[in-house]
Formats: structure tokens, sequence, C-alpha cells
């Protein structure tokens, strides 16, 4: 396993589900049905379409219930993540993947749009290394349906983030990470 996998996997563990940032991601971290692809892809054009590969993959293998597309050598400069974003995106639909996979986006830097560099709520969105997330949207459906407000929980996950504060935050994402030479 490499340095990037144990970090975003103590991440899944310590933050995501720990914190319950996500509510879902307990029983895929349980039942080992999340799949963490390590992509050395450094330019968009191939970070694209390592992930369109994975996509194919989820296909192809029905028993993985999503993947984590993780970068350990590129995309640390956040506004070129953002553009591996959009682009990412728009060729998910090309490639007729929209309704059957949506990204979700994890980067160390994350910043939301309409916050400051500081706010102890981007941290709902950062990870030791800028990856893109596949799920499945059936299985995100499903999983909605037997939870009381999923619309509360971006904003309780924000309210929580901001609770606790930006530097228990930086310390524990840093922790995950302890173990990675940069």
């Amino acid at each position: 396993m490499t340095q990037c996998e144990q970090a975003m996997r103590e991440w899944v563990r310590s933050v995501i589900v720990k914190y319950n940032f996500c509510p879902f991601a307990r029983k895929e971290m349980e039942n080992n049905t999340i799949k963490y692809h390590i992509s050395s892809a450094s330019k968009t054009e191939d970070a694209v379409m390592d992930t369109l590969e994975q996509c194919q993959a989820l296909n192809q293998h029905p028993e993985i219930e999503t993947t984590l597309v993780c970068f350990d050598k590129g995309f640390t400069d956040f506004d070129d993540f953002l553009g591996l974003i959009d682009l990412a995106n728009a060729l998910l639909v090309a490639q007729g993947f929209e309704g059957t996979y949506q990204l979700a986006h994890f980067h160390p830097d994350y910043v939301f749009a309409d916050s400051t560099d500081d706010d102890a709520a981007n941290y709902t969105n950062r990870a030791p290394y800028p990856t893109l997330h596949i799920i499945r949207e059936e299985s995100m459906e499903h999983a909605l349906e037997s939870y009381d407000e999923p619309e509360s929980i971006p904003e309780n996950n924000m309210r929580l983030a901001r609770r606790k504060g930006a530097d228990f935050w930086h310390e524990l994402l840093s922790k995950c990470a302890a173990k990675i030479e940069r």
C-alpha cells in the first residue's frame, strides 16, 4: 500500500467516518467496498482519462461501491484542480456517465467559493491529497431515501467544522498525512 493510499484510508476513517461528514461512508468502509485508485497523472487530460477508466471499472465491478481517485503527484495547486473538476464533469456527460456517476472533490487547500481561506468549514472538503470521488448515483439515491433531511448534511458538517475550529481540523489532517513525504 502506498503512502498516499494509507493517508487517504486514514482520512476516511478518522475524519469522514468518525465525524460523520458522510453518513453513508461507514458502511462502505466496513464492507471494504471503497476502491482507492492512486493516480500519478499530473496533466489534466491524463487525470480525466484515468477517472473515466475508473468509471468503466465500476461498471464492470458492481461489488465496488465507490472509488476515490487520488492524485499523489499532480494538482497540488487548487486552481489547477478546479480546472480538472470542470473538465472531468464535462467528460462524464460526454461519455454517457451522467445519471450513473457523479463526482465529489477534495483537496488539501480546498476553499469554498463563498469562503475565506481560514474558514474551518473548508475542512469538510479537505483531504491529504487532491481527490475525485466517483459516486454511484443510484446508490446515493437509495441511501438518501432512508436519511431524514439529507439536504441538511452539508450545513451540519460546516457547523461542526466551525465549532471544532480550523486548528483542530488542520492537526487532524496533518496526522492523516504524517507518514507522507511530499
